[in-house]
């Protein structure tokens, strides 16, 4: 083989074998965790809300548990000017956005904003759509350290490359930025947004139900929960799958059901993004959004998302694989009545003979050392979450 046709093959074999050029801005190394303003208040948001919100993250022990972005969604913003810039609403945010900012900064949290793909937001406020550079300039200039980036009126714009320019964007704009990737699973973003954003919303939009589907494409957890089934490969540390946002506390659902929620998103690897009224939340909520040994399971650092390893009428178990190579385990009961769920350690890839300590997460306690399975009484609507620990 002459010399030319030699580096020819080299060039195209290793190009082949070249992967996808990942996001490699050193963010999200870890599912990121904070509160967005849409799930509980939509359209009505303010700078009193917000700092506010802020406020409530620190004095309910949300910020220790390590909620840390506050991200104000769509209606924040009115106008461009002559310039184009982009312009806030001045009578819901007097004091402009770098002051709100800043207040989310001098309590040690970090500060969100939201925008859209397209020529207007969801809710017909402008959007991004050629003007990109100026807005992530403008973003940086206001201290803002997180983007989602919503999918509305986007007209016939492809969905990768109309990302790819914001991320290009944000890697221009002098501070580092989580990109959040907002267009609702319509073109499997799992298998492009990789190289392109931090997260990726993998599904429609979720609602504050158990079980329900929308005709335009809102979700219920179980279905939602059901679409993750199967991409879980695609998630890792700076590149995470967004089942969508919680809601945690917002009323459609029973407590036994949030908790089942935000128990499923742990063990999924799912952003841990809180949507409800922090300022009035109740005990269980509080109790189930602070849960630090499920919180344990979202930020692990090996960033493995959970897969479903047995589905039987209603009764499910799913599996993640922890960085110490102990095992989370959920055993999840979607049935009408409350039932006895087994896993058993073979279907969670340990060896039958094996011993292993297993903890009740919710329980808070050991509940003792278990040859070959491990059997639990879960509620209707329920999850029952354990680490299992080879002896």
């Amino acid at each position: 083989m002459n010399r030319t046709l030699l580096l020819t093959v080299f060039l195209l074999t290793g190009l082949a074998a070249m992967p996808l050029r990942a996001l490699e801005n050193g963010l999200a190394r870890t599912p990121p965790m904070g509160w967005n303003s849409w799930n509980k208040f939509g359209c009505n948001v303010s700078e009193d809300l917000i700092r506010g919100a802020a406020d409530s993250v620190v004095r309910t022990g949300m910020k220790d548990a390590g909620y840390e972005y506050v991200v104000i969604d769509d209606c924040w913003q009115v106008s461009r000017d002559a310039e184009g810039s982009i312009i806030p609403d001045a009578k819901r945010f007097p004091s402009g956005m770098k002051a709100v900012g800043d207040s989310i900064h001098s309590k040690g949290l970090k500060f969100g904003i939201y925008s859209d793909a397209g020529r207007g937001t969801c809710q017909n406020r402008p959007g991004s759509r050629g003007y990109e550079y100026q807005d992530a300039r403008q973003y940086a200039a206001w201290g803002v350290d997180y983007l989602k980036y919503d999918w509305c009126n986007h007209d016939t714009q492809d969905s990768q490359s109309s990302y790819e320019t914001m991320r290009d964007a944000l890697a221009k704009s002098g501070r580092p930025i989580v990109f959040s990737i907002c267009e609702w699973g319509s073109t499997k973003p799992w298998l492009w947004a990789g190289s392109v954003g931090n997260l990726w919303r993998s599904t429609g939009d979720i609602l504050d139900k158990w079980d329900f589907h929308e005709k335009w494409g809102g979700n219920g957890v179980v279905e939602i929960l059901d679409l993750q089934d199967g991409i879980e490969s695609y998630a890792g540390p700076g590149h995470w799958n967004d089942p969508d946002m919680l809601e945690v506390g917002n009323g459609g659902m029973t407590d036994t059901e949030y908790r089942s929620h935000f128990s499923l998103w742990c063990l999924m690897a799912a952003p841990l993004m809180a949507g409800n009224d922090l300022e009035h939340m109740s005990d269980a909520t509080r109790t189930t959004l602070t849960n630090k040994e499920l919180i344990a399971v979202d930020q692990d650092t090996a960033g493995i998302q959970a897969k479903r390893v047995r589905k039987d009428k209603g009764l499910e178990v799913w599996v993640k694989q922890m960085s110490n190579g102990s095992r989370a385990v959920g055993l999840l009961n979607r049935t009408a009545a409350d039932t006895e769920i087994e896993v058993k350690w073979n279907e969670i890839g340990y060896p039958e003979h094996l011993s292993a300590s297993v903890r009740d997460l919710w329980a808070h306690e050991s509940v003792g050392v278990h040859k070959g399975s491990y059997t639990a009484k879960v509620p209707t609507h329920g999850v029952v979450v354990i680490r299992v620990v080879p002896e």
